[in-house]
């Protein structure tokens, strides 16, 4: 008998290590949840998942030993930035889908935004794929880090936690990191290639403030129902990222005001300017 249940699909696709496997499971999963098809059996027990899904297949290394990024106009040079964004995207679909199996009794909305944005990952995944295939390189040739990974296993003990660290700090870095790396393939020569990675970008960073927006809707939903203010924000983070607010940061502000963030939460977090 097919199983219909949204927990158990989920965690099959969570668990899958083969990257073509895994976005067709999420795509099947998404279709099923909008068809209104699965059953929700929140009894289930929650599994923990001690290894990332990519460790079957790729070098797992310490953040510092990653390949630097530079001369983004050499082959190399897009491989390995192609390879990072690619891991983030990756890595993404498995915290979305975390985030959608691991919390139980949570709204139907709820579980529709992180499908959903597992699903905009898994095509944001793809895209770079692509890119990658078209100058010889595939998802494992590179060594990646374990940070996204850790960072979710870190704070999935609780959904304002996860909230937090995830969608509003972590893919929230990503507003501000993303116009930087264009800006940078914009200074080089106009070549097919390049201009592939530049739009590419530019849809991965519209729809990551929406991304973004959905961990800032479930982070305020949380917050009210525990009777919390904005400061749990900055009393969570400094938990996970002592020290966080004193960096000197460059914040896309417009983005991160269309993500949910406030003036006030900007300007606290050392945005020089906020209108």
């Amino acid at each position: 008998m097919k199983n219909t249940d949204f927990f158990t699909l989920a965690l099959e696709a969570l668990n899958e290590s083969d990257p073509g496997t895994k976005c067709s499971l999420v795509e099947k999963l998404y279709s099923n949840l909008k068809e209104g098809t699965l059953t929700f059996d929140h009894s289930q027990p929650v599994v923990e998942k001690e290894r990332p899904s990519y460790a079957d297949f790729a070098d797992i290394v310490k953040p510092a030993e990653v390949p630097g990024r530079k001369r983004f106009d050499t082959r190399e040079g897009q491989g390995i930035l192609l390879h990072a964004i690619a891991h983030i995207e990756y890595s993404a679909i498995d915290l979305a889908l975390d985030s959608a199996y691991r919390f139980r009794e949570m709204p139907m909305e709820y579980y529709i935004d992180w499908v959903e944005v597992a699903d905009d990952e898994v095509r944001h995944f793809r895209m770079l794929e692509d890119l990658m295939a078209k100058i010889g390189v595939k998802y494992g040739d590179y060594p990646v880090h374990t940070l996204l990974f850790d960072a979710g296993k870190k704070s999935g003990c609780d959904l304002l936690h996860r909230m937090a660290v995830v969608p509003r700090y972590l893919e929230a870095g990503g507003l501000d990191a993303n116009p930087k790396i264009v800006q940078k393939l914009r200074s080089y020569p106009k070549i097919e290639q390049i201009e592939a990675m530049v739009e590419a970008l530019n849809i991965i960073l519209d729809e990551e403030i929406e991304h973004v927006s959905k961990g800032d809707r479930w982070f305020k939903f949380e917050a009210a129902r525990r009777g919390l203010d904005e400061d749990i924000y900055f009393e969570i983070l400094q938990q996970y990222y002592p020290g966080f607010d004193k960096r000197t940061t460059h914040y896309n502000v417009e983005a991160r005001l269309k993500a949910g963030f406030s003036c006030g939460e900007l300007k606290r977090m050392g945005a020089r300017r906020c209108d």
